[in-house]
């Protein structure tokens, strides 16, 4: 009876080879699917199809359009929008700025008041400006602001040809004037579509997250401390991917001395943290660390 087990056991494993062979070849299409679609963002389901039938893989589009889908890959029509729109905001980066508002509670003798937390950002470099930070914020709070972004000597939107917002009512009519006559053009982003407005949704986040979620707040006074070190931290302390992993704004650009003291310098309580050589200039709380 041992030739009959052989024969069997022949047959599944010829059957599990064929199915291993399947998912090799399978993986292979998915990686191929997915980076057409990145590289041609205009290729639909078929056209990626054809493209894979001549690079000797068949499948239908039904199973390119899954693959895309599982992938969290827009259609041709919408990924085609997105990366015109990626296209646009990487070609003017250095004259644009995006902006966005956070809502924070804060203790007070009126009981938890919100307020607003409006800043813009120069996509260039990364630096952000708090342009305000009240509770009552309304329209003629927002002329005003709108002249400090655009005055001519210190404003953070001289040079800026384009300024991305959402559809925040606060952005009135008098606001949206006042930067055009200063020949910046208004770009609100298309409702529902955060991600249009990126960089400033991803600072939204790394301030909560990283500074003011963990922090209760008594008065309006905390909060602008919190704030004025966390912009700090950002500008001079903290590496910023999207920058090549580099500080916008380091406090010494020389090359650190290997053999000098590692430091570390602390805002709010240690809450963030940064890591020296001793030769750099630092004058906030120090603690000395072994090399």
């Amino acid at each position: 009876m041992a030739w009959h087990r052989r024969l069997i056991a022949a047959k599944y494993t010829a059957k599990r080879h064929a199915q291993t062979e399947r998912q090799k070849e399978m993986a292979i299409i998915r990686e191929l699917c997915v980076k057409l679609a990145e590289e041609n963002p205009d290729w639909g389901y078929g056209r990626i199809q054809g493209t894979l039938e001549n690079l000797g893989h068949t499948v239908s589009d039904t199973t390119v359009g899954n693959i895309l889908r599982a992938a969290g890959i827009l259609p041709a029509p919408e990924r085609a929008k997105q990366s015109n729109w990626k296209t646009f905001v990487r070609s003017h980066m250095d004259v644009m700025a995006v902006a966005d508002f956070l809502n924070v509670e804060v203790w007070t003798l009126r009981g938890l008041v919100r307020f607003h937390v409006f800043f813009v950002m120069s996509l260039a470099k990364r630096q952000v400006h708090i342009a305000h930070i009240g509770c009552q914020t309304d329209g003629c709070v927002m002329e005003q602001v709108a002249r400090n972004l655009t005055d001519a000597e210190d404003g953070i939107l001289n040079g800026m040809k384009y300024f991305i917002c959402d559809h925040d009512p606060l952005y009135t009519q008098t606001f949206r004037k006042t930067l055009k006559s200063s020949g910046i053009k208004i770009i609100q982003t298309r409702i529902g579509t955060p991600q249009q407005n990126g960089y400033a949704e991803r600072f939204v986040k790394s301030m909560q997250t990283e500074c003011l979620d963990h922090l209760i707040f008594l008065g309006e006074k905390s909060l602008r401390k919190a704030v004025e070190n966390y912009v700090e931290h950002y500008h001079h302390e903290r590496n910023h991917q999207g920058l090549n992993n580099l500080i916008p704004f380091p406090y010494s650009p020389a090359k650190p001395d290997k053999s000098s003291a590692i430091r570390k310098s602390e805002r709010l309580g240690g809450l963030l943290n940064y890591y020296f050589r001793e030769s750099q200039p630092e004058n906030k709380q120090e603690v000395e660390l072994s090399a």
